[in-house]
Formats: structure tokens, C-alpha cells, sequence
């Protein structure tokens, strides 16, 4: 995230060629988010910038393709987004201190960096184990159809795959959904879904990259949620599980499912399940009533974990 002058810098190396004027008005009008910043990953839930903000007075040109997050009367382009990863905010005061607002702002810079590091950590992971992941636990293929069994979608109804790796789901979902249905395959890695389409998972359904706490699908636009071995790994469960409940219909459902129990993956990595372990029964409870679903279905056995919850009516 760039600060003046650094905003400067930012549009040449977009492409394009800021320009100067003097200030000579004696007031300004406060800052006002633009519509685009509700779905922007760094200003969407930012409140009402502080009043006593002022903005850039200098006209900047924008390289084609950048969002306008930020502007007032007079003095547009007062925050704004290139691609992917870059923000300008050019209202804020060059040095320390910064008022509530401008800390709020960095604030939630540093989380975001902190999660893309996070996803970038998990695509080298997944991306250097993605052509043999298929081969390697192919023989899950039967549990894993047992768990779909217990979503008990209708057919023509819509399924979402949340971390569908090569896509072993995408088969009985569609069998379950039928002709009519939906099944959608989400990943965060390209390699994996590459590794889904080489082995034909395209006939099933449809795969999408994304991040699984920021979908972009309608509220209420998904029947059933298949998430195996995932919810535990996110940086932010709660924002997840939030998230997930925000695109499931009232009469939907999600189920969480791991090909081993908790005590057996534990045993795995040299200790015990701990108390904090998110995928214990109270904890997991607590956390999916407080993002929108409650527990109907619990199982910790041997050879399986598998929890179901439906929205809170």
C-alpha cells in the first residue's frame, strides 16, 4: 500500500503519467468511499473516513484498469486499486502519528499481507504435490462417497466443493445433484485444479481458483457444502464458516469431513489432541453457532471425522 508521494510511483508503474497542480483552495470537502470499496479485499467493512482528512489536491491519471476506492468533490481518485495487490491512498498524513482511521486502515493491510503470505505458503505446498496427489490417495474414494451420501442433496440442487484438490468429490456429487444440479469445485491452488481437469473432473462440474473465505457467488446460492480437511488449516475459520453460511440457502447444508479421525491425525504429528483443537466437539460447535449454523451431526471415530450443520433457522 502506497502513501503520498509514494502514490506517484505506484500510477508510472502502471503506465501512467501523474500530473501537478497547486493547491489553492483553503477547504476541501471530505473524503467519501466510492461503491467499488464495499467489494475491495482491503477497504470492504472500512467505516467513514475522519473528516479531518484532507484530501490530495494534485489531478493523478490512472493506468487503465485501476479502481477508484476513494474521491471527493473536486478531488477525485483520492484511494484507489491496481490489479490484484496494490492500493494508493493518497488522503492520509505522510508521518506517524496516524489518526484512528489511517491506523485502522494499515491495520487491516497487515492482516491481509499475513493471509496472502499464509495462501502462498499453501499453493507451494499443494502445487509441488499436485500431479501425484490423485495416485496417492485414490483409495479414499469409497469414504469419501460414504460421507457425500450423509449431505442428502435433492437432485437439481446446487453443490459447492471447498478445497476440492483433484476434485475426488466432484463424481458423487454430481451423482447425488444428478443431470439437473450444480457442482461447482473451489480451490485455492491452480495446480490442483489443472490436476482435477487432467483427470477428467470437468465432466462432473465446474472449477473455479478462489479463496474460500471471499467466494464470489450470490447469498443463498448453494444447497450443500462438501469441505473435506480444510476448515482447520485457514488462518481464519470464523471468517470461513461466515462466509460459507452467507451462500447457503436456509434449507442447506454443510458437511466437514476428513478421511481420519482427530486422535489418529493427531498421533500422526507426534501428539495428542489438545483442547483448543478447533474440530473438537464444543469448540466446533461454539464456532458455528456464532457464524450462522448449528451442529445436527457429530463423529470422531477411527476412521472418519465428519460433522453436519444446516443454517440457523
Amino acid at each position: 500500500m502506497a502513501l503520498e508521494p509514494g502514490t506517484r510511483l505506484l500510477v508510472r508503474a502502471g503506465g501512467a503519467t501523474p500530473a501537478a497542480r497547486p493547491d489553492t483552495a483553503p477547504d476541501r470537502p471530505p473524503v467519501e468511499l466510492a461503491r467499488a470499496a464495499g467489494s475491495d479485499p482491503l477497504f470492504a467493512g472500512a467505516t467513514r473516513p475522519s473528516p479531518a482528512l484532507r484530501p490530495a489536491c494534485d489531478p493523478l491519471e490512472l493506468p487503465a484498469g485501476a479502481v477508484v476506492l476513494a474521491s471527493c468533490d473536486g478531488y477525485p481518485e483520492q484511494a484507489f486499486r491496481i490489479g490484484t495487490s496494490a492500493w494508493g491512498v493518497r488522503f492520509l498524513p505522510q508521518g506517524l502519528p496516524l489518526d484512528p482511521w489511517g491506523e485502522q486502515l494499515l491495520g487491516r493491510f497487515a492482516t491481509l499481507v499475513a493471509a496472502r503470505a499464509e495462501h502462498t505458503a499453501t499453493r507451494a505446498f499443494f502445487t509441488r504435490r499436485a500431479d501425484a496427489w490423485e495416485e496417492r490417495f485414490a483409495y479414499q474414494t469409497p469414504v469419501y462417497e460414504a460421507a457425500i451420501a450423509r449431505l442428502r442433496l435433492a437432485p437439481g440442487g446446487r453443490a459447492l466443493d471447498l478445497g476440492c484438490g483433484t476434485g475426488r468429490a466432484m463424481p458423487a456429487l454430481r451423482a447425488q445433484v444428478g443431470p439437473r444440479g450444480q457442482v461447482l469445485g473451489v480451490d485455492l491452488t491452480p495446480a490442483m485444479l489443472a490436476a482435477a481437469a487432467r483427470h477428467g473432473r470437468t465432466r462432473h462440474g465446474s472449477l473455479l481458483a478462489a479463496d474460500c473465505t471471499r467466494l464470489s457467488l450470490a447469498c443463498a446460492s448453494v444447497d450443500g457444502i462438501f469441505s473435506a480437511g480444510l476448515l482447520d488449516h485457514l488462518p481464519d475459520p470464523t471468517a470461513a464458516l461466515r462466509e460459507w453460511a452467507r451462500v447457503t440457502a436456509a434449507d442447506g447444508v454443510l458437511l466437514l469431513f476428513h478421511p481420519s479421525g482427530r486422535a489418529e491425525r493427531a498421533a500422526r504429528h507426534g501428539r495428542s489432541p489438545g483442547p483448543d483443537d478447533l474440530l473438537a466437539e464444543g469448540n466446533l460447535r461454539r464456532a458455528l453457532e456464532t457464524t450462522g449454523w448449528q451442529l445436527e451431526e457429530y463423529e470422531d471415530a477411527a476412521g472418519h471425522f465428519l460433522a453436519r450443520a444446516v443454517p440457523l433457522g
